[in-house]
């Protein structure tokens, strides 16, 4: 088994500071939308989705380089607040011993998604095997980044384990015709997540890396559904969209 970690809100804590730049941002163009609310909207998927969404439903028009400056801010703010999950090394750990050795796929362009796993002392635990969105046609809810991931390490879809805090990476997975449980231990994680979690297709969910890594230990039991079919049998191929963060 493949076991396949989400990044952001799953192995750092990163969602909660992002959210707040981009309410932040919204707020300098005179639209209210808290962190928590722009994290049940939008938590997994790219900013340019994100914001291009907001452009349309309140009619402005996306200020240049206000993409680029509500990244720079994130990586401002990563540089100096950004923390693992509590016991994301230790899950990482469990998840060594399925016959493939973990992996990262996340919406994150891959230069950030290294930086950030790097900063919060993650990358030397999974690297070199971290996927990106920005290396496949299609971010999340597509199955793409997961597919792709999977083909780089050489296991069948069917036989890979997702973890995800977000909606999209949930519908995501599935998508891919893989298991997927949901994390709800991240800082920008509230109340109905787990409910919205499930909806989407998780077969569990867990508060805490510690949590997961035991169970990991313990052989990750079947979650209790069989996956549904994979789109297609091939990997898609490699392409370069417009990143995420």
């Amino acid at each position: 088994m493949l076991v396949i970690f989400d990044c952001d809100g799953v192995l750092i804590d990163s969602e909660v500071i992002f959210c707040a730049v981009d309410s932040e941002a919204l707020a300098r163009l005179g639209h209210v939308m808290t962190p928590s609310e722009f994290a049940r909207r939008f938590c997994g998927t790219p900013h340019h989705v994100a914001w291009s969404t907001l452009s349309a439903e309140l009619g402005f028009a996306i200020p240049d380089q206000l993409i680029e400056e509500v990244r720079a801010e994130c990586a401002r703010r990563f540089e100096i607040e950004l923390q693992a999950i509590p016991g994301a090394a230790e899950a990482i750990a469990a998840a060594a011993g399925f016959g493939h050795p973990p992996c990262v796929a996340s919406s994150t362009s891959l230069p950030n998604l290294r930086r950030n796993l790097g900063w919060a002392g993650l990358l030397p635990r999974v690297d070199p095997h971290v996927f990106s969105a920005s290396q496949v046609a299609r971010g999340k809810p597509a199955p793409d980044v997961f597919l792709y991931a999977a083909s780089q390490m050489g296991a069948d879809p069917a036989d890979c384990l997702v973890i995800e805090d977000s909606v999209f990476g949930v519908t995501a997975a599935r998508r891919a015709g893989m298991r997927v449980v949901g994390f709800i231990g991240g800082g920008h994680a509230d109340a109905d997540l787990p409910l919205r979690l499930q909806a989407a297709g998780a077969g569990r969910i867990f508060s805490t890396m510690a949590e997961i890594a035991a169970w990991l230990e313990a052989g990750a039991p079947a979650p209790g559904y069989a996956a549904r079919p994979a789109p297609s049998a091939a990997a898609p191929r490699p392409r370069r969209p417009a990143p995420r963060r």
